[in-house]
């Protein structure tokens, strides 16, 4: 995606290992986590981004994965309502920080739940994942709220891949019509105007990638996905996940780009 200015990021809590996981990769090192966050930062920096830095949240171990609690467009912002009951709290420290940069701002209400990282905007049409997350009532509740911006929708149900925690797991609009898909989510009748840039087994959690400002953030040690990346064109930076995907996390999930 192109155009963005500034991003949102909160340093990972002293408690970043309580948070939740899907997956056993081992404990995640805080001090490292601090490193690769501090890196990711710079990364934002160096496109072009200002960052706007929230505190540490210790209440909230999963808070450094910030995307999930909002979903901004250049039109609006949506608060969203975490689909995980611990995590419901990291939304209030969210609201007041939008409304200094937004003149539109709404909530996904109960019963609905959303996460951000289930959310993927490709242009002006905006993916929606139904998740173990994110409900049909609060993908509904989003997709009216974007169509009442201008912006079309399409709701992708991930419910049955246990391989994916979110949507953006396993997808990325890189632009230029590009999509990077892992092999479960290629043949999806919704992505079938887009090129596809399809995914070895091995190299899925590259997947989650991050375009701004014409780069591409990606995860290091995934040497395929560079290699093709490079070769149609794009610049890349890689960047040591490890901490935060033993905490099913990835590179747009440290931050809300707008």
């Amino acid at each position: 995606m192109t155009g963005f200015t500034k991003a949102i990021v909160r340093r990972p809590a002293a408690s970043f290992a309580s948070g939740l996981t899907r997956i056993d990769l081992g404990a995640p090192v805080l001090e490292r986590a601090l490193e690769q966050h501090e890196a990711y930062c710079h990364a934002l920096a160096s496109c072009g981004l200002k960052l706007v830095r929230l505190e540490p949240d210790d209440q909230h171990p999963d808070s450094t994965f910030v995307e999930d609690t909002a979903i901004l467009t250049p039109r609006g912002a949506v608060v969203t309502r975490p689909g995980a009951p611990s995590r419901l709290g990291e939304t209030e420290s969210i609201k007041p920080v939008l409304h200094d940069y937004f003149p539109e701002v709404h909530s996904i209400l109960e019963p609905g739940t959303l996460d951000g990282g289930d959310v993927c905007e490709a242009g002006e049409h905006f993916f929606i994942g139904i998740s173990d997350r994110t409900n049909e009532h609060g993908a509904n509740q989003l997709a009216r709220f974007l169509d009442s911006w201008g912006y079309s929708s399409s709701l992708i149900d991930i419910r049955g891949l246990s391989n994916i925690l979110h949507l953006k797991s396993g997808l990325a609009y890189l632009g230029g019509g590009h999509l990077m898909v892992i092999q479960a989510l290629r043949r999806r009748e919704e992505f079938s105007r887009y090129d596809l840039i399809c995914l070895t087994e091995a190299e899925e959690y590259a997947a989650n990638c991050l375009s701004i400002n014409g780069r591409v953030l990606i995860a290091a040690g995934f040497p395929k996905v560079k290699e093709e990346l490079d070769q149609l064109g794009y610049k890349t930076i890689a960047l040591n996940m490890s901490e935060f995907q033993k905490m099913d996390g990835g590179l747009s999930c440290l931050s809300l780009r707008f």
